[in-house]
């Protein structure tokens, strides 16, 4: 999870603490995220995928595929 996580956030050219003012997740918690030193709660989660537009499941790793099924 900690390498997608980081990997979406460059990707957008977004430092932690633009993210932290974009989302309202607390630019610790997104550092703590990164490393793997803490999991997202489900709600923290979800907000990421939504701002991100990938499903939850690849923001844990569990598919390469980003893409929301609607």
């Amino acid at each position: 999870m900690k390498n997608n996580l980081r990997k979406l956030r460059k990707e957008r050219k977004l430092t932690q603490v633009a993210l932290q003012m974009k989302t309202g997740i607390e630019q610790a918690l997104l550092s703590k995220f990164e490393t793997g030193e803490r999991i997202p709660t489900t709600e923290t989660l979800l907000i990421l995928a939504d701002f991100y537009n990938v499903s939850i499941d690849y923001i844990l790793c569990r598919t390469e595929k980003r893409e929301l099924n609607k």
